[in-house]
């Protein structure tokens, strides 16, 4: 409680999102932002749909992107909670909505699917600095509309990449910061040769040791765009990807452990042949990704228009580990005799690779008048991926060859969608909204870990909602909307997944003027079926679910954005919410216990955001950044074995823009002081339970046990940017 206090006398109350996109001419050129728009016209929604949302544009993202991965970014928007396995922001991190994790929020970028087809993911360490190619940003909390992938069941965000400059401009960037963090990029645009052809593109690179021990990463990125537009016509050509390497710190800390030494990372450990502890030094993902998109948008009359793109998007690459110890029978290896004595145990060194391709088109076609806002679309989406096994060393290595393969299995993954949509103004008052969805996902795979899997499923999602007009000021929405989704790979793991379920009912009103604008939202989300996170992990640090029958989520938000006279702004946000399984059902100490009603894990019941800032002139800017998150258990038993407890984290941005008249038209100094109150917070951790039948035989003993994952405190980034 003394936290909260704190958190809250510092800095008012809480964070928040925009309610209005702004359109503002950025440093890097003149923007033709409504013809790209138009990108993600058929998936994002306005304050005349009754969808609850949050935007985010380039201008607001810009003091803040030093490095750090857009989940990190986005901190500070209503219901969002997010964590970094390193503990700074950078390499793997994480995000969760309305305590939905990353495989429930449906994210597209330009209106395609970034989720892996697989694991339902989103893995932002294969894009990195991807912030400083995007436009703007649109999360749509709940089930929101209809979008392209997989289905939303926290969220969905949708990101659009960098607008047509009309024109030419060339940056160059770079910051510096704790845990030896370097972050260096280029961008370049020509802008609009001819009146219609732009070329412009980015090239980072980061580096970063980390917070905890060797939790290094090495990431590289790239960004290219050409564009032709004219009067009715865009198109874009894309090739955009990035390389990661990460050295592993996904394994967390038992709480003895965070207690005495909280950077210590069991990634990579063994015993050498004289018994002393040493740390495998590739114990690391090497990762490959690079997405190829042609954007085309035709603007046919005054009232019609259309959407069409192709996409294709190729990832490869590995999962390095030392093994100490492991059974010749794992790897097929043949036992053998050194010196009289029979071999069939050895040190390893194997890499665990994912090769797959994805591809497929999505489509839209917009009609509108006075009265209606009408869009058809979908798309047809295709993954094939290969999972394989290699051995590149052995201590012992019987008759096998390098590279050897002791896995070799391939999944595939079809996803078509088609959808309608529309928003009628019945009135000067009144508006309707109706949108009907029909998705069928086939997916195959064979993997020792799946077994044999050949599903087929077929979902209807409808969705319904009204918006009524008060003023010119005020509206209030009311919608309903079903999603349904299929299990990902790793739901295979635990047995034979059922299909999800979801029915969302949202009920806002907003509020906008010239100086205040605010958001108030009630949500009752009910589940059949829901796939929660147990607490576990699998054996590479993926995260495991089960399905667990009934549950639900009920809750508030209310953000807003008030102008506190000529220099200052307030941003806060408050999230509060209950997370329930309904008669959950835990087997303990070998008998059957129905526990009623438990927190959903990973749900915290409060969240809450704060910006407050101060812009003493055009061109400097100081902000205040406040996060705080409640207690939240880590499994669905409520065992105190299980909780992460409050944390709360404040952070100090500045921006400060001097402007040339010359070759150089600005320098733009930033920085960001990341926990400032040097906070010693956990945000993200494990939980597991296993029966124990060996020490009292005769007898059943649950045994429970979790896993940690530490912030970094007091820490800082500064930048500099140069455009000309």
């Amino acid at each position: 409680m003394k936290t909260i206090v704190t958190t809250l006398a510092l800095i008012g109350l809480t964070m928040a999102s925009q309610a209005q996109e702004q359109q503002t001419d950025s440093l890097e050129g003149k923007k033709v932002e409504v013809l790209d728009e138009v990108f993600v016209s058929a998936i994002r929604v306005t304050n005349q749909t009754p969808v609850t949302f949050s935007n985010l544009t380039k201008e607001q993202i810009q003091p803040r992107n030093l490095g750090q991965d857009i989940p990190i970014l986005m901190n500070f928007l209503p219901s969002v909670v997010t964590t970094s396995d390193a503990g700074a922001g950078v390499g793997y991190t994480g995000i969760r909505v309305r305590g939905s994790d990353a495989t429930r929020v449906n994210v597209t970028i330009n209106g395609i699917p970034y989720n892996d087809a697989e694991s339902q993911g989103t893995f932002w360490v294969n894009m990195p600095d991807f912030a400083s190619s995007t436009e703007s940003l649109q999360l749509q909390r709940g089930v929101g509309t209809s979008t392209n992938g997989a289905g939303a069941f926290g969220a969905s965000l949708n990101l659009l990449t960098d607008g047509v400059s009309e024109e030419a401009y060339a940056q160059i960037s770079s910051s510096v910061g704790s845990f030896n963090t370097l972050r260096n990029n280029l961008k370049f645009s020509t802008g609009l040769l001819n009146d219609h052809v732009e070329i412009a593109g980015r090239l980072s690179r980061i580096t970063s040791d980390g917070y905890i021990d060797r939790a290094s990463s090495e990431l590289e990125s790239y960004f290219l765009q050409g564009s032709y537009k004219d009067d009715n016509t865009l198109i874009k050509a894309l090739l955009f990807g990035g390389h990661e390497i990460t050295y592993q710190s996904w394994f967390g800390i038992d709480a003895a452990t965070l207690e005495n030494d909280r950077t210590f990372n069991p990634a990579g450990i063994y015993t050498d042949e004289n018994g002393m502890t040493q740390f495998y030094d590739k114990e690391e993902d090497n990762y490959k990704q690079d997405h190829a998109q042609l954007l085309w948008n035709e603007k046919w009359s005054s009232n019609w228009s259309s959407n069409i793109a192709l996409h294709y998007t190729r990832g490869r690459g590995y999962f390095e580990q030392f093994k100490e110890d492991e059974d010749f029978a794992t790897y097929g290896f043949t036992p053998i005799t050194v010196d009289g004595t029979l071999i069939d145990q050895t040190d390893v060194i194997r890499r665990r690779w994912l090769d797959n391709d994805f591809y497929g088109t999505v489509f839209s076609a917009n009609y509108v008048n006075d009265k209606l806002n009408f869009i058809v679309g979908g798309g047809y989406n295709k993954y094939e991926g290969d999972h394989f096994g290699e051995i590149i060393w052995a201590r012992f290595a019987g008759n096998s060859n390098i590279r050897d393969r002791y896995y070799d299995d391939n999944s595939s993954k079809t996803d078509f969608n088609i959808y309608t949509k529309a928003n009628y103004k019945l009135d000067d008052q009144w508006s309707l909204f109706g949108d009907l969805q029909y998705r069928a996902v086939g997916y195959k795979a064979n993997g020792d870990d799946t077994g044999l899997v050949d599903d087929t499923f077929n979902f209807f999602n409808p969705k319904a909602g009204i918006t009524y007009d008060l003023n010119s000021n005020n509206n209030l929405y009311f919608s309903y909307a079903v999603a349904n989704r299929e299990p990902n790979r790793n739901d295979y793991e635990n047995g034979n997944p059922e299909p999800e379920r979801l029915n969302d009912f949202e009920l806002g009103w907003r509020y906008v003027s010239s100086n205040v604008q605010v958001s108030t939202n009630a949500y009752f989300m009910n589940y059949e079926n829901q796939l929660v996170l147990t607490g576990e992990l699998n054996d590479v640090g993926a995260p495991l679910r089960e399905n667990v029958g009934d549950s639900y989520r009920l809750g508030l938000e209310i953000d807003a954005n008030i102008n506190l006279g000529q220099k200052f702004q307030w941003s806060p946000n408050v999230a509060l919410s209950t997370n329930k399984n309904k008669d959950f059902v835990f087997e303990r100490d070998g008998v059957v216990q129905n526990l009623g009603n438990t927190n959903i894990a990973y749900s915290p019941n409060v969240v809450i955001g704060n910006r407050l800032s101060y812009n003493p002139s055009e061109n400097f800017q100081i902000s205040a950044l406040t996060k705080y998150v409640g207690k939240q258990y880590m499994g669905n038993i409520d065992s105190e074995a299980s909780t992460l407890e409050a944390y709360s984290q404040t952070d100090l941005n500045i921006q400060y823009v001097i402007e040339f008249d010359s070759i150089i038209k600005s320098i733009t100094f930033s920085g960001l002081l990341n926990n400032v109150f040097d906070q010693l917070n956990v945000t993200n951790g494990y939980f597991f339970t296993f029966d124990d039948d060996f020490s009292n035989p005769g007898t059943i003993t649950t045994i429970e046990g979790a896993g940690f994952y530490p912030q970094a405190g007091i820490n800082f980034l500064l930048g500099a940017t140069i455009n000309f």
